[in-house]
C-alpha cells in the first residue's frame, strides 16, 4: 500500500510541477501590437476560410475578442494560455491575454485559435467594464467546436456571446472556454 500511496503521490507532484513549470511558459509570449494584429488577422482569416458563415457572425458582433495560437498542455494538471486583442468594427480596440487551468482526465497538447463574439452591445460592454472576465462566471458562452465543413447560421444564433475554437493541431481532446479568465494587458 506505501508503493501504491508513493507512486500516486509521485504522480500528483510530478504532474504538478510540469503545470509550474508550464504556465511561466505559456504567459512568456510578450508580443508587440503589430504582431498581436498580424495573428489575429491570420485567425480571422483562418476562421471565414473554415467555418461557413462565420464572416457573418463577426460582421453582426458587437466587436469580437480574437487569440490566436492559445496553447493547452498538460497531464491530469492543465494550463493554457495566449495573447490576442478586442475588435470592434474590424478595428484593434485594445490588447488582452487569456489564462486557465484545468484538473481531470486529460494529457497532452493543443495549439488553436479561440474567437469570442459579443452579439450585442450589452454583453460587450460588459466585458469591457470588467476588471478581468472570467468565462462561465461572468457570462455563459456558447462555445462551437468547429470541425472540418462546420457552417454556422447566425439568424439562429439566440446567445449573447459566443466563441469558435479553430486551426486545432495536437492531442488534446474536450473544448471548454469555463473558467478561462481573461485580462486588458494594454490599449
Amino acid at each position: 500500500m506505501t508503493v501504491l500511496t508513493n507512486g500516486l503521490r509521485g504522480g500528483f507532484l510530478g504532474s504538478l510541477a510540469a503545470l509550474v513549470v508550464a504556465l511561466p511558459l505559456l504567459g512568456a509570449q510578450a508580443a508587440t501590437a503589430p504582431e498581436i494584429d498580424a495573428r489575429v488577422n491570420a485567425a480571422i482569416d483562418r476562421l471565414h476560410k473554415e467555418v461557413k458563415g462565420s464572416e457573418a457572425v463577426t460582421s453582426k458582433s458587437a466587436g469580437y475578442l480574437v487569440f490566436p495560437g492559445v496553447i493547452k498542455a498538460g497531464f491530469i494538471f492543465a494550463g493554457e494560455g495566449g495573447e490576442g486583442a478586442l475588435r470592434i468594427g474590424g478595428k484593434t480596440a485594445g490588447y488582452y491575454n487569456m489564462v486557465s487551468g484545468s484538473v481531470g482526465f486529460q494529457g497532452g497538447a493543443q495549439k488553436r485559435d479561440i474567437i469570442i463574439a459579443f452579439m450585442d452591445a450589452g454583453s460587450l460592454q460588459k466585458f469591457q467594464e470588467s476588471d478581468g472576465w472570467k468565462a462561465g462566471a461572468d457570462a455563459s458562452v456558447a462555445v462551437f467546436d468547429t470541425g472540418a465543413g462546420a457552417n454556422i447560421d447566425v439568424g439562429k444564433i439566440k446567445e449573447p456571446v459566443v466563441a469558435f475554437v479553430v486551426g486545432q493541431s495536437g492531442l488534446m481532446a474536450g473544448v471548454s472556454l469555463d473558467g478561462s479568465k481573461i485580462t486588458k494587458t494594454r490599449k
